[in-house]
């Protein structure tokens, strides 16, 4: 391998080892393989680039086509012609608005990100803008050391997003690529001072080389850099401390994480895993009914919900009386709850609404006052948490909730408020529904009950999103899944003047022996909270096949004293829902909510985009490989003919050159090439001169300087010595005197000769020659053996006609 073949396979590689850095950005790796496709391919680019006599600021410009042709291929297939192979006219487009999405998503989610294709499309092309500038700095340039500025960024940027998913491992392997990225040119400038001396042992010096002392260097400082920060001590507030920040604090409760609960339901969403999250123990009879609300989100402002500006103070451990709530001598309940170490950033989950908490360290913990959340005042602050938690135990009917009396006008202003922006059938369709509905609870029933029907259906795979345009295309195209139909039904109610807002949690555990459940990532969830004066914040269930129906939802209503023996989602099991898996891995009570099938599906949907491509890229790199295979074979066909030529081969003529010169094939060999050389530079042969002759039209028709005419003369003469002269007398090497020679030519052919002697060479015309004279023999020996097969044949055909014809003279 070649010193520039090797820079450009240790470029690619440093750029891929160094792009492992971003993998905790997203839920899923899948992107990586693409990324590493795209690596391939510029660099592959690059090399094709620099073989050719373009001008080197070239070579980064075509390299950076490429890379935006796949871009094209791998995120607008969709506005593809010829089946997704080839860009249309409209990919560019496409392209831009999948860019934009993702310049949003990163806005929007948090890390990890879900896999969006705006994410994806991020990443994917910002590696391959550091390849390229890698590529371009290392191999083009041969300034290796300052490729490490393009790698260190890339470092930089993907560590320092990924924060604590970041490892001392991807510094590791980026600083290795850099390393032998170095190394290899290192190599390269000591072996173009000559022969290094090494020295005897007698004279006491070392006979390593200058490459293994810088080898050393480079191991060792990479050692030091990796085992020394593991026994400093650890320094918290960087060079200048400024606090925490993040969120609010009131009088002086501290920082405040802000992480949106909302934006890490739709990451579990688009990635569902049964990975055991939490596990807890209540005394009552709803613990399999009851939710684990993490938050509730109040603020519509058209783009998303949100928390509005949280009032926190300090978790003292008892909460003021929930908001609404006319009875505070009900029953409460209580768990014990168990974080595992799978969750480590989130609010606080609890049963709504809560009366009390304990946690281990109440300083690392915010409760804003408003909606009752409990906030991390740092991260991974909930991480191996074990804390216990006291709920009321609110269980109104159905009639009751029809007399509730109206809500404070302060609480219906904040919590009917919605943006100027709204789409008019967000509040024309809330009317058609509930028009038959004369009590604010019969309306928010009539509302559950449309949106369970058969009208809309559960699906994962729609874009995520609670602001308005969401909304609208979710009442369009009725699909969607419980953000969507927590943010519309929130939305609906809001505009029949129900005080309403959004909840996010887990929907309830499943049973492990005895008191106790387990939560898993199947259960992330949202649904609205309606208020009713002296009931508080009610749950309420639109998703259909998903979640519990709350009890005063039921057709008919418990009384509020006697406790539910029965989960109320027993109820359900006569609506449709999707077919359940027959796998034993799952849950009985995921069975019996119609959840198996649909997660099954969307786990080995996301399974398959984690690590696999689709067949529109694969196909696409595979006709671009092919191409590029049918167009390269032209010039790699005369580079490798060159190179056998100006090579070894070919036998001693008896009698002829002395044992240091050439052989008669090597004789003509260099002859051949001369003229080859000639025809791509735009001088034809001529086989009806003589060698000399031919020589000289050449020499003519390029005006060769003196040393390479007299170079080509002595390659014709030689040749005409082998073909003619009865005992050759050929001496001196050819191969330097027909490089000689093709210099000249070269000289003299311009800059667009020189390009297309080494793109489409005329002489490649012989390989094509070469290969239908190959099809004409092997279809001429195939008719022969056809034919000898055929002969016995043909001889007892014959036997037999002479045979009959015999018969009937006879006769």
């Amino acid at each position: 391998m070649t010193t520039r073949a090797k820079l450009t396979a240790y470029s690619a590689l440093a750029t891929a080892l160094a792009a492992l850095c971003l993998t905790p950005l997203l839920t899923t790796k899948g992107w990586i393989t693409h990324a590493y496709l795209v690596i391939a391919v510029v660099a592959a680019a690059g090399a094709g680039l620099r073989r050719t006599p373009f001008y080197r600021w070239t070579v980064p410009l075509g390299q950076l086509l490429v890379l935006f042709v796949l871009l094209l291929i791998g995120f607008a297939g969709s506005t593809a012609l010829w089946g997704g192979l080839l860009p249309g006219t409209q990919s560019a487009h496409t392209l831009a608005q999948v860019l934009g999405r993702g310049l949003d998503d990163i806005r929007e989610y948090a890390i990890p990100a879900p896999p969006e294709p705006g994410l994806r499309l991020i990443l994917v092309g910002s590696v391959g803008l550091i390849a390229i500038a890698v590529d371009t700095v290392a191999v083009t340039y041969r300034r290796s050391a300052l490729a490490g500025l393009p790698l260190l960024a890339l470092y930089s940027v993907g560590n320092g997003l990924a924060g604590d998913g970041g490892s001392w491992v991807w510094f590791g392997l980026a600083a290795a690529g850099y390393l032998v990225l170095l190394f290899a040119e290192g190599q390269d400038r000591v072996s173009r001072w000559g022969r290094v001396f090494r020295g005897t042992s007698r004279e006491g010096v070392s006979s390593g080389t200058l490459s293994q002392g810088g080898q050393r260097i480079g191991v060792l400082a990479l050692a030091l850099a990796l085992l020394v920060p593991a026994f400093l001590p650890r320094w918290e507030g960087g060079l200048v401390h400024t606090g925490r920040t993040g969120g609010a604090a009131a009088g002086g409760a501290g920082g405040v994480t802000t992480l949106d609960p909302l934006v890490t339901l739709e990451a579990a969403l688009a990635t569902p895993s049964n990975v055991e999250l939490l596990t807890y123990r209540m005394d009552s009879s709803l613990a399999d009914t009851a939710y684990l609300r993490t938050g509730s989100l109040d603020q519509f402002d058209g783009t998303a919900w949100k928390l509005s500006n949280p009032s926190v103070s300090e978790l003292k451990g008892t909460f003021a009386p929930p908001e609404g709530l006319a009875n505070a001598d009900i029953p409460t309940q209580t768990g014990d709850f168990q974080v595992t170490d799978k969750l480590e950033s989130g609010w606080l989950p609890m049963p709504y609404p809560a009366s009390g908490v304990s946690v281990p360290d109440p300083g690392a913990w915010r409760v804003d006052t408003l909606t009752g959340t409990v906030l991390p005042a740092r991260d991974k602050a909930i991480k191996n948490l074990r804390y216990k938690a006291t709920a009321y135990d609110v269980r109104p009917t159905a009639a009751e909730l029809r007399r509730a009396a109206a809500a404070p006008s302060r609480l219906v202003e904040h919590y009917t408020e919605l943006p100027k922006d709204l789409p008019p059938v967000v509040r024309e369709k809330a009317q058609e529904v509930t028009r038959n509905a004369s009590t604010p609870y019969d309306r928010a029933l009539a509302l559950q009950d449309w949106f369970t029907s058969s009208e809309f259906s559960y699906n994962t795979k729609i874009k995520a999103g609670t602001g308005s345009t969401a909304i609208a295309d979710f009442l369009r195209d009725r699909k969607g899944f419980c953000v969507h139909f927590a943010s519309t039904m929130a939305a609906m109610s809001r505009t029949l003047g129900i005080p309403s807002r959004v909840a996010v949690g887990f929907t309830p555990g499943d049973a492990k022996g005895g008191d106790r459940y387990s939560v898993n990532g199947l259960m992330y969830h949202a649904w609205p909270e309606l208020y009713f004066q002296g009931f508080g914040w009610l749950r309420f269930e639109p998703t259909p096949s998903r979640g519990v129906q709350p009890s005063y939802t039921e057709p008919v209503a418990a009384p509020a004293t006697a406790p539910t023996q029965q989960p109320t989602a027993a109820a359900q099991s006569t609506a449709p829902v999707a077919a359940p898996s027959s796998s034993s891995d799952c849950d009985p009570k995921l069975r019996r909510m119609g959840e198996c099938g649909d997660q099954g599906k969307a786990s080995a949907g996301a399974r398959q985009d984690s690590w696999l491509l689709s067949w529109q890229v694969l196909t696409t790199l595979a006709a671009v490989l092919v191409v590029l295979a049918l167009l390269l074979t032209p010039m790699l066909w005369r580079g490798l003919l060159r190179r056998r030529r100006l090579g070894t081969g070919g036998r001693r003529r008896p009698g002829g050159d002395g044992p240091g010169g050439p052989t008669d094939a090597q004789v003509l060999a260099a002859w051949e090439e001369l003229v080859d050389s000639a025809w791509d530079l735009g001088i034809p042969p001529d086989e009806s001169r003589t060698p000399r002759a031919a020589a000289r039209r050449i020499s003519e028709a390029a005006e060769l300087d003196e040393a390479s005419a007299a170079a080509a003369g002595r390659v014709a003469l030689a040749t005409e010595r082998v073909l003619y002269a009865r005992s050759a007398e050929v001496s001196a090497p050819l191969a330097a005197d027909v490089r000689t020679a093709r210099d000249g030519l070269r000289a003299g052919a311009g800059r667009l000769g020189r390009t297309k002697a080494v793109l489409l060479p005329p002489s490649s015309a012989k390989l094509w020659w070469r290969l239908s004279e190959t099809l004409l023999a092997a279809r001429a020996a195939t008719r022969d053996r056809i034919s000898r097969a055929a002969a016995p044949l043909r001889r007892g055909r014959d036997r037999l006609r002479r045979h009959k014809s015999g018969d009937g003279e006879a006769s």
